[in-house]
């Protein structure tokens, strides 16, 4: 594995480990082996693409910081690889989320051998009640995840959107095609720039721990992927309105190409005045503004004369 300076990782693939006959170190048959023997194709509907590689699931799982005793939330486990890392790596609970009944009896041969460890959840992720599922664990869970691609941004918005604040998990590390993840850590002046690094970076600490190539993956995707870790800050300062801050968000970066002046005018009758208040120059685009000047916008909105984007 080599790194860079901005803390990625190109992950060599070797899944030859995952697939060679004979149990693997959890005594559970190789994954090609569970799928073979469950008719577990991947579907292209569901989004899903599956590592085999246990050696590189439990990478994955080791990046999300020691385990021990620890719940650990994963969405789409699929026929289980990165399950059996998280368990391997010493988690204490995994609650895993799947829609696809075709994977419940593979997952259902892991709880036996991890007894009481393992709770799946048969059902759309999208639906959950986390805190619920949760029960009386302590906000020192994890969410740990190879998201079903055609869901992930919209899971990691509710996640970022999750009220009240801190979160009830401790951090997230979610796998996303290449091209998002590089939209979440984009910086202002980049084209990747945009609601979703501004929200991502207003309430969490986003960087990027692993990239992996498509051959990581079966069947493989035509895009490149990566990992991402999330820490939540403990308060976003300014402590706007996290749905204030999207509004303004959508409107700035909904006309990215024309000045803040005009772009802002569907929030306010006189964006200006706003701009001004925020010590922000009107004649600015969305792509040239920090993360800190957009909390900044949506903190004083929420409190302009008038407005009706209040808490």
């Amino acid at each position: 594995m080599t790194g860079g300076e901005d803390g990625n990782s190109e992950v060599p693939v070797a899944v030859e480990a995952g697939l060679r006959a004979g149990p693997s170190p959890d005594g559970l048959p190789p994954l090609r082996d569970v799928i073979k023997e469950y008719g577990l194709a991947a579907k292209k509907s569901l989004g899903q693409n599956f590592i085999l590689d246990l050696n590189l699931t439990r990478r994955i799982a080791r990046a999300a910081g020691p385990l021990e005793g620890r719940t650990a939330v994963e969405v789409g486990p699929g026929p289980g690889g990165l399950t059996r890392a998280l368990l391997l790596e010493g988690a204490g609970r995994v609650i895993a989320v799947e829609r696809d009944d075709r994977c419940l009896p593979a997952l259902a041969e892991i709880a036996q051998r991890y007894p009481g460890q393992l709770d799946v959840i048969a059902g759309d992720a999208r639906d959950a009640n986390w805190p619920l599922l949760l029960g009386a664990s302590d906000r020192r869970a994890v969410i740990v995840a190879n998201l079903p691609y055609s869901i992930a941004t919209l899971l990691l918005i509710g996640w970022l959107e999750t009220q009240p604040w801190p979160p009830w998990y401790d951090r997230m590390l979610l796998m996303f095609q290449r091209e998002v993840a590089d939209r979440i850590v984009a910086q202002p002046g980049n084209k990747a720039y945009g609601r979703l690094a501004v929200i991502s970076q207003w309430r969490t600490v986003p960087r990027i721990v692993l990239s992996l190539k498509p051959d990581a993956f079966t069947p493989p995707p035509k895009v490149a992927s990566a990992v991402v870790e999330f820490v939540p800050r403990p308060t976003p300062n300014p402590p706007a309105s996290v749905k204030v801050l999207g509004r303004v968000t959508a409107a700035a970066f909904g006309q990215r190409r024309k000045m803040l002046r005009a772009s802002l005018k569907q929030l306010v009758s006189d964006p200006e005045a706003l701009l001004e208040a925020a010590g922000i120059a009107s004649s600015l685009r969305a792509e040239q503004l920090t993360v800190a000047d957009f909390g900044r916008l949506a903190y004083i909105l929420e409190r302009w004369p008038g407005s009706a984007h209040g808490i």
